[in-house]
């Protein structure tokens, strides 16, 4: 009998019972059975993920449902009965909905019943004609509509189970795939968006995102991780590309050089970025050659892959690993996976990462070359209908070089665009209700998907979002880049705690009743980059419907109370106790 020929109460009752005897004979100071629960030498290429999940066992714990699912079925082996049930009208039940992920193809219920179809765009970018395509397959096989993402990606959602093999196998004809992009993978790749075009850039990141997307897509044995990790180049463009969220963070800078050292671009090397766990990316003090990027991101994936923790799913991002072995421990085991030594150096021999403008990603900036700009255009929320997006694809084929470039703000931009011809494009996408020019309010607006799409989430986030701006624009004119960030769980997909306003989805009790209605809690001063900090709570339990007024009370008291008109949302904020910034905002009048 094969693993599948069990039914999920039966594989946990055997499992249940094998890691029992093997805990025992732990216990008892005996050797594991083997070929029992990992016993015998792992071999393939999952065995690095194998000997893992072994060597826990081994030691007396038990492996988390998803890592017996990896073992007992690897998710890329299981395509043909995801195709055979799909195919049948049939959602993945128990452990399939996890191993559908895979594939790019989440089931989503209760808050949907259909799948949802997240890409894989390395550094953000493809060309009008994919973009377009895109736009058919969500057309005719998902909701009519695509999201842009915090990772600059797109997803399809409202997929019928009968479109998902048909959707996914439609993305490879076009030159994409949503492999890995879900579960315990390394997710898409971002990299700065004005890569090739940026006046102030260091380096085009683009070769260095694609060539790590490649050597993801091309080794199995980069599948099947503890949890998901995230990997982020910043070419020191003007547009932030939030490399301190990710688990490796690239961040472009200069080396003076020696008689021993090539001077010249390298990137500085972060570590642990995971801002939903209140941690940033930490510089390591190593440096690496762009050129050696994708080995040493290797090395560091393959460490975890070893030591990340497969029995508790909160703590089995590589943040907790570093936490446990601290950064210099964890960076010799990576020398040791890698062959040789990292390059370190002193902060006299380096410069600091160039500075960025917070709206870049918005309205018309100058490129490098000559006479051409490229074009940010807003998109709310990071909602595009089919016909917006076909629209897209043909002005970026007339006005520019034909490539849609989606930033980590939920927009995209438009490049390569004759300085001259910027007016007439802005006709081009008012006629289709877009616009490159947005108040900082809308600028700075990011959402997850919340729970009209997302089972996790607690509340409306892109509804409320929308309804902020509307409620904020007309009553305050902000003179000073502004980042609201609304995410509706504890997995921050839309990174609440590094906004200058940050919204976590609840729900708020009622009073003088047993139930509870939506809300927010809200959060103050969190921001990125050279001003990286943790949000921290403001207000709590604010029901959905006052979220809005309760946003324009804490602009409104900024506006009122900062030190004069440069100072940041972020510095006003940081400068003052919670309970004076609270008593602020309850004073903040002129708002009716």
């Amino acid at each position: 009998m094969s693993a599948q020929d069990f039914s999920d109460e039966q594989k946990r009752y055997l499992e249940g019972f094998v890691s029992g005897i093997q805990t025992s004979r732990a216990a008892a100071g005996l050797k594991p059975l083997a070929g029992v629960g990992g016993g015998g030498a792992a071999s393939g290429p999952d065995a690095e993920h194998l000997e893992a999940m072994a060597r826990f066992e081994r030691d007396g714990k038990k492996l988390v449902n998803e890592e017996k699912a990896k073992r007992d079925e690897h998710p890329f082996d299981a395509y043909k009965r995801l195709k055979r049930e799909a195919l049948g009208g049939a959602f993945p039940k128990g452990v399939d909905n996890f191993r559908w992920r895979f594939h790019g193809l989440y089931y989503v219920a209760p808050a949907q019943d259909s799948f949802m179809c997240r890409m894989r765009i390395p550094n953000g970018i493809l060309n009008h004609w994919q973009f377009s395509a895109v736009a058919d397959l969500a057309e005719r096989f998902g909701g009519g509509y695509t999201h842009v993402t915090t990772r600059a990606n797109l997803q399809i959602r409202e997929i019928a189970a009968e479109n998902g093999p048909p959707l996914i196998e439609g993305l490879a004809e076009i030159g994409l795939t949503p492999k890995g992009s879900g579960a315990d993978n390394i997710r898409n790749v971002t990299g700065s968006p004005t890569a090739g075009i940026d006046p102030q850039e260091l380096i085009d990141s683009r070769p260095y995102a694609k060539a790590w997307h490649h050597h993801i897509l091309n080794d199995r044995s980069l599948y099947g991780l503890p949890r998901k990790f995230n990997v982020a180049f910043d070419g020191g463009g003007a547009v932030p590309v939030l490399e301190d969220t990710n688990d490796i963070s690239f961040t472009a800078i200069r080396v003076k050089g020696n008689t021993e050292t090539e001077g010249g671009v390298w990137f500085r090397l972060g570590l642990g970025g995971i801002t939903g766990h209140r941690d940033f990316a930490r510089p390591t003090g190593v440096f690496v050659k762009p050129s050696d990027a994708v080995a040493v991101a290797d090395a560091i994936v393959r460490v975890f892959i070893a030591n990340g923790d497969r029995t508790n799913r909160q703590k089995a991002r590589m943040k907790y690993v570093l936490d446990e072995w601290g950064f210099d421990k964890f960076l010799t085991a990576v020398e040791e996976q890698l062959g040789s030594p990292l390059q370190r150096f002193t902060d006299d021999e380096v410069s600091q990462p160039n500075g960025q403008d917070r709206q870049a990603h918005i309205g018309v900036h100058p490129q490098s070359q000559p006479g051409l700009v490229w074009i940010g255009v807003a998109l709310p929320v990071g909602r595009l209908s089919c016909d917006q997006m076909r629209t897209l694809a043909d002005i970026s084929r007339e006005f520019g070089d034909g490539d849609i470039r989606l930033t980590v703000w939920q927009n995209l931009l438009i490049s390569s665009v004759s300085a001259d011809r910027a007016e007439e494009l802005e006709a081009r996408l008012q006629s289709i209700g877009l616009t490159s020019k947005a108040s900082s309010i809308r600028a700075g607006l990011v959402a997850c998907t919340g729970n009209t799409g997302c089972k996790f989430a607690a509340s409306n986030t892109k509804d409320t979002a929308l309804a902020i701006a509307d409620w904020v624009e007309p009553r305050l004119s902000l003179d000073q880049p502004i980042n609201i960030h609304l995410t509706g769980c504890h997995h921050s997909c839309a990174q609440h705690y590094i906004g200058d306003i940050g919204l976590i989805a609840c729900r708020v009790p009622i009073p003088d009743s047993d139930d509870t209605e939506e809300g927010f809690h809200i959060l103050v001063g969190g921001g990125f980059g050279a001003d990286a900090a943790i949000a921290r709570e403001l207000f709590n339990d604010v029901r959905i419907a006052d979220c809005p007024e309760t946003v324009g009370r804490i602009l409104a008291a900024y506006m009122a109370n900062r030190a004069g008109t440069e100072e940041s949302f972020a510095e006003f904020s940081r400068r003052h106790e919670i309970d004076t910034l609270k008593t602020m905002a309850e004073a903040a009048g002129g708002l009716s």
